[in-house]
């Protein structure tokens, strides 16, 4: 079997109109790199938008909501300086997101107070998500900006992300359908039970 002679561009590219990523001839838009594009034009506004507590649309930061519990009912743990708060469209189930009370969306903004309190809230979200799913492993960070890809950059929060053996399959990649076996209240009172004994 010989090996395919590298190309900059495909000579018949894949159909891509189908989901949306398709160029002005309806052909993939794909460049010398080889990957497609998705072009989303509509998330020009959180690139746009100055860090502030009203988003894009005119709604107030959902993270400012969170910690004195109106408006919120996912939030998991309340400490001094921060919050631990389930996310409402989850990679996985048991997504956590540790976040300040304080508006601030720099990491190097946070007191000290602040960056040690947020790192043991990491430590025991890992711990009560361990303790009631064993989760295999963890993917841990920020996306600080719009332009990393964070969602709500004007008031930053960490992810903690349980993974398992083959969490991915067929059904995000070709059904765009990401399936969750657990109601995000159900997930909420058991990481919260957990929380308090860890």
């Amino acid at each position: 079997m010989s090996a395919e002679p590298v190309r900059d561009v495909p000579e018949t590219p894949h159909d891509a109109s189908a989901i949306g990523r398709s160029g002005a001839n309806g052909a993939a838009d794909l460049t010398a790199d080889g990957l497609d594009r998705l072009w989303a034009p509509h998330r020009l506004a959180y690139v746009q938008t100055e860090a502030q507590s009203i988003d894009p649309t005119g709604q107030r930061c959902p993270f400012c909501l969170g910690p004195d519990g109106a408006g919120n009912d996912l939030v998991v743990a309340r400490g001094d300086r921060v919050f631990a708060v389930l996310n409402r469209y989850p990679y996985n189930p048991g997504h956590l997101l540790v976040c300040p009370y304080r508006h601030v969306a720099d990491y190097p903004d946070l007191d000290a107070d602040e960056t040690v309190e947020l790192a043991r809230f990491t430590q025991i979200a890992m711990r009560a998500i361990r303790a009631t799913s064993d989760a295999h492993g963890f993917n841990i960070g920020m996306n600080l900006g719009a332009v990393a890809g964070a969602g709500v950059a004007a008031h930053l929060h960490q992810h903690v992300v349980p993974r398992w053996r083959g969490d991915t399959n067929f059904m995000p990649v070709v059904g765009r359908t990401k399936v969750l076996p657990q109601l995000l209240e159900d997930t909420r009172d058991l990481l919260g039970k957990a929380w308090v004994q860890v």
